[in-house]
């Protein structure tokens, strides 16, 4: 009989189980059919993008951006739309960067670049210097003061071509770009150049934030593109004396007021265990901002629809938040969590989507064992999408600043080919997005939301 009972309550556990993955996959269906047929998300980020433009924190551009979502989110019917005030940093570009190659042998070459993000201005009338050449901010130190002083320290670090994933290569290039024009100045240099970060071969400069270290001086600091850089080493190797001159206008202004704007769908079960997800809102300025990271942001609002058009009344509250200030500052990202800090939220998980519009691959998780195995348990339900990969361990800058509260991190991990290709350049356009690249990010986005409001992550 003590068999018979215990066999009984196994077979009906089964059958629970079978059922609620059977209810799951319908979900998800629905979910895909609904943003596949329906679906908004190309088209606001048509309206961000063509309209509203590049975005950087501080700009009126930023502003309207602030506005429009904060629109859109209330037209969509939340239970709740509000804004959190943040002070952002507020750099300016100015006039277009100017740069060109100065040889005794060949003559001068015009090359292409940007000013990096936070960058101070070159003098009235540029600087012009002899270059040296490094491959890794490691070669400072072995040249020391005696190579560098006076010179501008060029930084040709290029991606490692063998990595597969992209942002792999470029996490550990970028290093050159955030670090090398303080540690440059160290050692006397008095401007920088860096290698645009990419793999592509092309005469689009990239730009992208990089720190000053108040130790050392600050000097002026750009990036060139692959084929400037590769002109710049060439002339290097055959005439070491090689001149290099640039101008640039950029300042940093007073900070800004400016906003997260944040949508909330209340809990029926568990409405003290939050659910953050979400992309920032701010771009930088070369162009429209569309993948990075217009898409994330446009593909949250589209997760917020899906809800509400399918009448999905999460078990737990759900946060949609169009995060401000993560290109150069996260400031945004940082005054999120220290209100969800100071109202002692329960933020169990927050997904970011902050890797481009392309095809969605996986999720990268951040976390404790026990809840990254939980989520992998539900990756059978979202192999039909073309989702499988679980294995990477990125979540998102914004949503980083909720760590220290023990929050679970998940990154939309799209393919990943592509987006060095145009990240932070020029390029970066409404026309380089997909239309159901970008849907089917927002559907994978919106399934992972509905299984983490169903089931939490105890």
């Amino acid at each position: 009989m003590k068999r018979n009972i215990i066999a009984i309550t196994l077979s009906l556990f089964f059958a629970c189980c079978v059922s609620a993955q059977n209810n799951d996959s319908i979900m998800m269906r629905k979910i895909a059919d609904e943003v596949l047929l329906h679906g908004k998300c190309y088209s606001w980020l048509d309206y961000l993008s063509n309209k509203i433009g590049g975005r950087l924190s501080g700009s009126p551009q930023a502003a309207a951006a602030v506005e429009y979502t904060y629109q859109v989110m209330e037209g969509l019917g939340a239970d709740s739309v509000f804004k959190q005030e943040c002070m952002v940093p507020h750099w300016v570009r100015g006039a277009k960067e100017t740069a060109k190659i100065l040889t005794s042998q060949s003559g001068d070459y015009p090359v292409n670049i940007c000013a990096l993000g936070r960058s101070i201005a070159t003098p009235v009338g540029g600087i012009t210097a002899n270059v040296i050449e490094v491959d890794s901010l490691s070669e400072l130190k072995v040249l020391g003061r005696a190579k560098i002083e006076g010179k501008i320290v060029f930084f040709n670090g290029p991606f490692d071509e063998t990595i597969i994933n992209t942002f792999e290569a470029y996490g550990k290039a970028v290093v050159q770009r955030g670090r090398g024009p303080s540690l440059a100045a160290k050692y006397g240099a008095i401007g920088t150049v860096v290698r645009s970060m990419t793999n592509s071969l092309d005469d689009y400069p990239h730009t992208g934030a990089m720190a000053y270290n108040d130790t050392f001086p600050k000097v002026p600091c750009c990036a060139i593109s692959t084929i400037g850089a590769e002109l710049l080493a060439k002339e290097l190797k055959a005439e070491p004396n090689v001149k290099f001159h640039f101008e640039m206008s950029c300042q940093t202004l007073p900070d800004e007021k400016s906003y997260n704007v944040v949508a909330e769908i209340r809990g029926t079960e568990h409405p003290d265990e939050y659910i953050t997800i979400g992309g920032h809102l701010d771009s930088w300025d070369l162009a429209q901002g569309s993948q990075d990271d217009g898409a994330g942001a446009m593909q949250t609002l589209e997760v917020l629809r899906i809800f509400k058009a399918l009448g999905i009344r999460p078990k737990r509250t759900i946060c949609f938040v169009m995060f401000m200030n993560e290109e150069n500052g996260t400031r945004g990202g940082e005054k999120y969590a220290d209100l969800a800090a100071l109202h002692h939220e329960n933020q169990i998980a927050a997904i970011e989507s902050d890797a481009g519009g392309y095809s969605p691959r996986g999720f990268g998780l951040v976390g404790p064992i026990a809840k990254k195995d939980k989520i992998k348990s539900w990756k059978n339900l979202f192999l039909p999408y073309g989702i499988y990969d679980f294995s990477g361990g990125e979540g998102g800058a914004d949503i980083e600043p909720l760590q220290p509260l023990g929050t679970f991190m998940l990154g939309l991990v799209p393919d990943s080919q592509r987006y060095f290709d145009i990240h932070h350049t020029a390029a970066d356009t409404f026309d380089k997005v997909n239309k159901r690249e970008l849907e089917l990010g927002a559907a994978g986005v919106a399934m992972m939301t509905y299984l983490l409001s169903e089931y939490g992550l105890n």
